[in-house]
């Protein structure tokens, strides 16, 4: 996994992806030869799952986060600490874990809730924890001589659990593996990339037909520049024809927006998404996805690192997940000796208590019906004859002991607590367009009651129609969509600010509109409003003027600084270690792997007039101007992370300048845009240009 420290605001250019429902996630390497109800087939069981443990152990376990005088360091030590090869291969006949015990470790798991395990077969330092044929820098070569993966594949299939893999693209070990760290001094002479293309599928050859049949494999480590698009798509297919059922991520490709993990783009390789240490703020329909996270700060064992989330936390993360429609992997990093930290052990035994009674509100669910609600989440099932049973997830009991559904048109048949049994009925009552279910001398969970409330046919909830455009401003005119997944509704809409009333026109085909406007919209049934007035504002705007530099040339300016900062400071006060000229956003000129910042100055040249849109994704802080307007502000220290803005402009040249600043841990820097005519896209050198006359 990318060494992060802890995920501060979920990026906006994720809300942007939900809020106009554009994500589509389905593989060209996949789907183009694989029909819809093969892939759903493949998928079932990963889908029902919707829990599952995620294993980060290897060498990194032995100096446990310690390194010098720094404590804070994890599975990315060899990296971040600057460990050399030949050093780093020392912990190889240390490694000796005579404490490790398969079957306790999948018990712990099973007894969590949890229906399958992916561990780290290989992660970027190189080293491998199966037996492999390609290398001696594996298990076979330490003091334990066990091959871990297969007595973990064993332990499972004995279990009822699916044994799956995380193997790492990146290799900081192997000879051919390029780039190299640029504060080693190996020697990159002689070193074959293609070659090592050949390791690494010859490795997942090898684990696809060793151990039995194998739940997904989960790639990371893609985001070096030497793996391209292409070896992605080569990698899925390869999986897929050694074992057409496994399931692959997409972090096999480089389609992935940061930390988000979610791709927004069918031609990119990958069977769900992967958010890492966040939670995608609404339901993705349609969309699989999983997010991973650590139960401290840290993938693999950090003895100092005792800041563990409580157990309430992890299970309304859990419920959360599952209310979005979404898979939990919830990390453990095992100790140099075999052993689980007693306070992941704590935490999988609290989660598995609470699942023990409510594991039916999460299997086998849906994404919640409601967009939001009051007093918790919401999962859901189709229990066929024409109905649905809800889960509703009480994180805060009411008072009153009556608990208001909101905005339920559906006729209610029973609700219960799902602790107590069907046998014991609630009472629900409607009020107006709510249900009330009342909840006497129910004594509530100390982390989440579950109450069961069965409804007749599919969720119909007073949720307004959405109002769909790729901007809130506009040149000249846009068209926009009214659209509402509700059945047996007429929407109608306004263009003047008022309400919509039910002889208000009707909404179908695109609406164009040429002047500053407010539309409002709202479901109507039997000629009665059903929803609330959904309202928004399109501006109309003229373009940003371009400007007529003289004598541009390809390329940017750049200023390289060395620094310890929070935020981004103010280059201009500060003197620069290095300036000079460069094709793209590249850290090439960089001395050191941490504490450096980078501004790069230019034109970018924009071929047609019209909104455009920007986006820096960085690990740390960015900024993105266009003239002298702060367009993207992606600042403070994050891991990486993806934020946007928009502005309208003319055709011809407009100054350009990103300011980025990395501290510690991984370095990222990717600035991309979108505008008429074609999607986001990488900026490519072609448009960005500098001049003479510039600094």
């Amino acid at each position: 996994m990318d060494e992060k420290r802890p995920f501060s605001a979920a990026c906006n250019s994720l809300f942007r992806i939900i809020l106009t429902s554009v994500m589509l996630f389905f593989s060209t390497a996949g789907c183009s030869r694989e029909g819809i109800a093969d892939r759903n087939g493949r998928m079932t069981w990963w889908r029902e799952a919707r829990f599952g443990l995620f294993i980060h152990w290897g060498l990194y376990a032995i100096p446990a986060g310690e390194w010098g005088r720094r404590t804070d360091y994890g599975e990315w030590i060899m990296h971040s600490a600057q460990i050399p090869v030949e050093e780093y291969e020392k912990f190889v006949p240390r490694f000796n874990p005579v404490k490790f015990d398969a079957d306790e470790w999948v018990r712990m798991a099973k007894e969590a809730g949890m229906r399958y395990i992916v561990i780290t077969s290989k992660h970027h330092d190189g080293f491998c924890l199966f037996d492999s044929e390609e290398t001696d820098y594996d298990i076979m070569s330490t003091p334990f001589h066990q091959d871990i993966m297969g007595e973990l594949a064993d332990a499972c299939r004995r279990q009822g659990l699916r044994i799956c893999w995380y193997h790492s693209i990146m290799d900081w070990h192997h000879p051919d593996y390029l780039p190299r760290r640029n504060w080693e001094e190996r020697p990159a002479e002689g070193a074959d990339y293609g070659r090592y293309i050949g390791h690494l599928k010859k490795q997942v050859k090898e684990l696809l037909t060793r151990y039995g049949r194998i739940g997904v494999m989960w790639f990371d480590g893609e985001w070096e520049g030497t793996w391209t698009h292409e070896m992605g798509l080569d990698l899925y297919d390869y999986c897929r024809q050694i074992r057409p059922d496994v399931i692959v991520n997409n972090r096999v490709d480089k389609g992935r927006s940061g930390m988000a993990g979610l791709t927004v783009d069918a031609r990119y390789a990958g069977d769900f998404g992967t958010p890492e240490q966040e939670i995608p703020p609404t339901g993705l329909p349609g969309v699989d996805w999983e997010t991973c996270m650590t139960m401290n700060r840290h993938w693999g064992y950090n003895k100092a690192d005792d800041d563990y989330k409580t157990p309430g936390d992890l299970i309304h993360k859990l419920v959360d997940i599952s209310s979005k429609g979404g898979n939990f992997l919830l990390n453990v990093g095992p100790t140099a000796e075999g052993e689980f930290p007693p306070e992941s052990i704590e935490r999988l035994e609290e989660i598995g208590r609470w699942m023990r009674v409510n594991g039916e509100s999460i299997y086998g669910t849906r994404a919640s019906p409601f967009k939001a609600l009051p007093w918790g989440r919401c999962t859901q099932k189709d229990l066929g004859r024409g109905r649905t049973r809800l889960f509703l997830h009480v994180f805060d009991w009411p008072e009153d002991g009556r608990l208001i559904v909101p905005g339920i048109y559906n006729k209610a048949r029973k609700a219960f607590v799902l602790a107590g049994g069907a046998e014991r009925n609630l009472m629900v009552v409607r009020e107006e367009d709510s249900l009330i279910i009342d909840l006497p001398g129910i004594r509530p969970d100390p982390y989440a009651s579950v109450i069961v409330l069965d409804v007749d046919g599919r969720p119909d909830i007073n949720e307004p129609p959405a109002i769909e455009a790729d901007f809130d401003r506009f040149i000249g005119s846009m068209d926009l969509r009214i659209v509402s997944e509700r059945e047996n509704v007429d929407v109608r809409y306004t263009l003047d600010g008022s309400v919509p009333a039910f002889d208000s026109p009707l909404a179908g085909d695109p609406v164009r509109i040429s002047e500053t406007t407010e539309i409002k919209a709202r479901v109507f049934r039997n000629r009665e409003p059903v929803s609330g007035v959904r309202s928004a504002l399109f501006t109309k705007v003229d373009p940003l003027p371009s400007e007529n530099p003289a004598r541009v040339r390809r390329g940017l300016r750049y200023r390289y600084y060395e620094g310890d900062w929070d935020l981004l400071p103010d280059f201009d006060s500060i003197r620069p270690n290095k300036a000079g000229v460069l094709e793209n956003f590249s850290f090439s000129p960089r001395n050191r792997e941490e504490y450096f910042g980078f501004e790069y100055t230019g034109w970018i040249q924009i071929d047609r007039q019209g909104m455009y849109r920007f986006f820096t994704t960085s690990d740390d802080g960015s900024r993105l101007y266009i003239g002298d307007r702060l367009v993207v502000d992606n600042d403070g220290l994050h891991s990486a992370s993806e934020k946007d803005g928009s502005l309208p402009l003319a055709a011809g040249y407009h100054r350009i300048r990103v300011c980025y600043f990395e501290k510690t841990g991984g370095d990222v820097l990717e600035v991309s845009y979108e505008g008429p005519g074609f999607e986001k896209t990488k900026i490519p050198e072609g448009v960005l240009f500098y001049t003479d006359g510039e600094r």
